[in-house]
Parts: C-alpha cells; sequence; structure tokens
C-alpha cells in the first residue's frame, strides 16, 4: 500500500464533518496512514510530509462550487515547495447539495492543479447530502462507498465514486430547511432573519 497521507482542507477540520469521513476512510484503509488538519501555520511541515507519501488524500468540502481558501492557500505553498517524489493524489469531497454531482467542479479544480504540476491523479469520491447522510439511516450507504474507495486506492485501480441520500429532492428540502430553522434556534436566530441578509448586528 505505501505510506497514505490524510489532509483535511476543511476551515472548521477539527469539527468538520470531513474529519469523520477521514476517520471512516482509516479504518476501512487499515495501516500506513497519517491524518493532518491543513491549517495557516502547518503548510511547510505538511509539505515536507509529502515526499515520504506514496499517496495524499485530500478531504473537504465544496464551498461556493469551488475548494475552500484553506485548501487554496495549502495548494499555493505546494505549487512553490514540491516533493521531489510526487505522490498521488486522491479526493474525498462532500457538499451539502443531494446531488454528488455538484461537486464536480471542485474535482476538476483538483485535476487541474494534479495535472499542470506533474503528480499522478488517483481515485475520487463525490458525496452528496454530505452534511445529514451520517446522522441518517442511510449512514451505511456512505460508510460502504468509502470502502469501495479505500479498496481502490489500495490497489491502484482508481476510478470515481458517488453517493447521496436516497431521497425524493422535495422531501430532502424540506429535511434541510426543518436542520437549519432548528440549527438556527441553537444561536437565537429565527428562520425569518434568516432568509435575509440582516443576520448580524
Amino acid at each position: 500500500m505505501g505510506n497514505l497521507l490524510i489532509l483535511n482542507g476543511s476551515p472548521r477540520a477539527p469539527r468538520s464533518n470531513s474529519r469523520r469521513y477521514a476517520q471512516i476512510f482509516s479504518s476501512c484503509y487499515g495501516e500506513n496512514t497519517e491524518y493532518f488538519d491543513i491549517t495557516k501555520r502547518n503548510h511547510p511541515e505538511l509539505c515536507a510530509k509529502l515526499a515520504g507519501a506514496s499517496h495524499v488524500l485530500f478531504v473537504f468540502p465544496l464551498y461556493a462550487d469551488g475548494l475552500p481558501v484553506t485548501l487554496l492557500n495549502f495548494l499555493k505553498s505546494l505549487e512553490a515547495a514540491p516533493p521531489q517524489n510526487k505522490p498521488a493524489v486522491s479526493v474525498l469531497i462532500n457538499c451539502g447539495f443531494l446531488e454528488p454531482q455538484q461537486n464536480e467542479m471542485a474535482v476538476e479544480m483538483m485535476r487541474l492543479f494534479c495535472r499542470q504540476n506533474h503528480y499522478p491523479f488517483g481515485t475520487v469520491l463525490k458525496i452528496g447530502s454530505g452534511e445529514a447522510i451520517l446522522d441518517s439511516p442511510f449512514r451505511f450507504l456512505a460508510v460502504r462507498k468509502i470502502r469501495r474507495f479505500a479498496d481502490s486506492i489500495a490497489k491502484g485501480s482508481y476510478g470515481t465514486f458517488q453517493v447521496t441520500m436516497p431521497l425524493p429532492k422535495g422531501l430532502f428540502v424540506k429535511a434541510a430547511a426543518s436542520y437549519w430553522i432548528n440549527y438556527g434556534k441553537k444561536f437565537g436566530v429565527t428562520k425569518e432573519e434568516m432568509q435575509t441578509m440582516q443576520i448580524e448586528p
């Protein structure tokens, strides 16, 4: 298998869903994994870590149809200080949309980075309903797909996978609305306030 490095590019990495997905991946992949949150201060350390890895897995959420700034800034650092032996790059991305295809633009950004900087591109897992699926009765679908994803990387048989909750879109929208209304209540924000831009004093 070789040494696999897992880098979490979520801006809220320590408490993120991306961290949860990374933990599931590690349990499926087995040995030889190292996990790190990407922060503003650890770019040099992580760039050096890549030199000893045979594979790197970037785990992150979709942000505004693209990459989160945490990950973008790290990729700039990596471009400036690349390892001599470049590991293969795989991607596990999740989004709040029901459709996993919403992640495609961000995946293409990662492909472009790898192509321009000569990193072998590995396997992709696109997760739809990523904010909710792990806490739903459909968690097993995500875990099963992550297991296939991990197996693909371990065997070097690269491909693209996707998973989401098997719900009609209308039902998903209702469930999502209920989730955000209840989430807002925790912070004293009403539904009406969330429907405007005037939510800060």
